[in-house]
């Protein structure tokens, strides 16, 4: 399973539907009374936002389903999406993500995937999340 986020621009969601795996979308206004909660293990799509801003870099939807428990107990890999012209701080929301949970970052993608990003995606899920 792929849990992820994307903005109005829906770059990421793009790329997620390309790959091909069952997949839940973090919602853009984030409901603290009916929160999204997963109960199985999933990679982890996020873009970058803030071109450089430590503190505005990860989504604030992705932080808030991160902060649940159970949702990070389930977090297995990460695969950040994000703009090259961002040099530095390409895909920093998941050098972010994986240092502090010490989950992998599997992969980084520029913006929404080449046809050959999404294979080796496709690859590397199927490695650390097996389809049934």
């Amino acid at each position: 399973m792929i849990v992820y986020f994307s903005n109005v621009s829906g770059n990421t969601k793009r790329f997620v539907e390309k790959l091909g795996f069952p997949a839940e979308r973090i919602p853009l206004s984030w409901d603290s009374a009916s929160p999204l909660e997963v109960d199985k293990d999933f990679i982890l799509v996020t873009p970058t936002y803030g071109g450089g801003n430590d503190n505005s870099t990860v989504p604030k939807q992705v932080v808030k389903f991160l902060n649940s428990s159970g949702n990070r107990g389930h977090l297995k890999g990460i695969i950040g999406t994000g703009n090259t012209n961002f040099g530095e701080h390409y895909c920093k929301a998941a050098e972010i993500i994986s240092k502090k949970t010490g989950v992998p970052i599997l992969d980084r993608v520029e913006i929404f995937g080449t046809p050959e990003d999404i294979e080796r995606v496709r690859n590397k899920i199927d490695k650390h999340l097996p389809r049934a």
